[in-house]
């Protein structure tokens, strides 16, 4: 479902060059919850980003459902990316003026679908957001903005999430109701690739993987 071999990743600046990611590869099936761990600064965000389709490697492949996202054209590699893998980030990244239905419909405007509204209704039972249909961001709690982040990232039915430190701002009542959802989640046949400094995270997952200096030290 989804590998990257060889993958680096070099910034390069004014002075010097930082290099992210050096010779990583890593599989993640269909159905399998993986967890990168590693300290600030290991390069996990640069690996979500890289395999996400958001940022280039400076060498090595990407992969995802068989498909190099950056073989595509930037137009292409978007719709493609959109459709296959949902993101979930620490930040949350919900649009402060759309209430709840809006933010999780955010991904029809890019790409859409006569059923997603229907859709929208549907991740909103199941998160038990109903009732904050109509609420913006800033009158949900913290652990409802999350959730309302992770049925965003479900909206287009991807195969694969990607997320990004999901549980940094929660607290530990609703760290376990988000990671019990991607446990659902890889259940149910997806594939989920979670980057995180919190070793906790590792016990829903079925495969750790630990990152430091843009390594894989340990899988």
């Amino acid at each position: 479902m989804l590998e990257v071999k060889n993958l680096t990743k070099i910034y390069t600046g004014r002075r010097n060059a930082v290099t992210a990611l050096q010779d990583v590869s890593l599989r993640v099936k269909a159905g399998e919850f993986a967890v990168v761990q590693g300290p600030s600064g290991s390069g996990k965000t640069t690996l979500l980003l890289t395999v996400g389709g958001l940022l280039a490697p400076t060498s090595g492949s990407v992969s995802i459902q068989g498909q190099n996202p950056y073989a595509l054209s930037p137009e292409r590699r978007a719709r493609f990316c959109g459709s296959a893998m949902g993101f979930v980030f620490q930040q949350f990244h919900l649009v402060p003026y759309l209430n709840v239905e809006r933010n999780i419909l955010v991904p029809s405007i890019a790409i859409p679908s006569n059923q997603a509204r229907k859709r929208a209704q549907a991740l909103m039972d199941h998160f038990h957001l109903s009732e904050r249909a109509h609420h913006v961001p800033s009158e949900l709690s913290t652990g409802e903005r999350q959730r309302v982040a992770l049925a965003r990232a479900l909206l287009n039915t991807p195969k694969i999430l990607l997320a990004d430190e999901p549980t940094g701002n929660l607290d530990a009542e609703n760290a376990e109701i988000v990671l019990n959802y991607l446990v659902e989640f890889a259940d149910n046949g997806g594939t989920v690739l979670l980057v995180t400094h919190d070793a906790h995270s590792t016990r829903y997952a079925g495969k750790a993987i630990c990152l430091h200096a843009g390594h894989i030290v340990s899988e």
